[in-house]
């Protein structure tokens, strides 16, 4: 079997093929060969397109204002903590998980000081964009071993794990090609990242 692949037509929906693994809250969904997934947000039909992009005029391109692709550093006891805000998600896996680490409203936000390596780490394993990940030994854990699979996260992002390769699109500094979330609101000033904006637009999707 070929390797999936995830590509997103430019002004359209994300083209993928080749994934058997899609899945939602309420488990599997029929996976084709080929499928199109909606990424403007305004289907009847999702996670899967229905043409309504054509409709409303959507717009793939990135829009001015988003987070500056940057990555810094932080230093932890053992561990090194490498963050790129330009590719966060905001789905809160490390501030809700360690927040004496991974710290809202203080600055600089993340303290690696402040947790043993271990918990560090654990935490950063359930990052979902890939935004995250760390170093021991000098030598980076970034990426993770799964199946490919893309789940359509309620009323949120899809988040793709396991490496399905996508394709077209250029990448922000240090970030996984392995796991990554991809907007489905429409929103997002980084498409095809998601940014987090389905927060603040209340993007809903009963069905998923």
């Amino acid at each position: 079997m070929s390797k999936p692949t995830i590509t997103p037509a430019p002004n359209g929906p994300y083209l993928v093929k080749e994934l058997s693994d899609l899945k939602n809250r309420k488990g599997a969904l029929e996976a084709k060969p080929a499928m199109a997934l909606c990424r403007c947000g305004g289907s009847q039909n999702k996670p899967f397109c229905d043409g309504t992009h054509n409709k409303i005029g959507f717009n793939s391109e990135k829009l001015p204002g988003r987070v500056p692709d940057k990555r810094e550093n932080y230093d932890g006891i053992g561990i090194t903590v490498h963050d790129n805000r330009g590719i966060c998600a905001h789905a809160g896996r490390c501030t809700d998980g360690l927040p004496a680490v991974f710290r809202l409203k203080q600055e600089p936000w993340i303290d690696a000081k402040k947790a043993d390596a271990k918990e560090v780490a654990a935490t950063i394993h359930k990052c979902p964009s890939g935004a995250l990940s760390y170093s021991t030994g000098g030598v980076e854990h970034r990426d993770r071993e799964n199946t490919p699979t893309v789940f359509v996260s309620p009323n949120g992002p899809y988040v793709v794990s396991g490496g399905p390769e996508l394709l077209g699109t250029e990448r922000g500094e240090g970030a996984s090609t392995e796991h990554f979330t991809l907007c489905r609101c429409g929103g997002s000033k980084n498409k095809p990242f998601c940014d987090g904006t389905h927060w603040a637009n209340k993007f809903s999707d009963p069905k998923n």
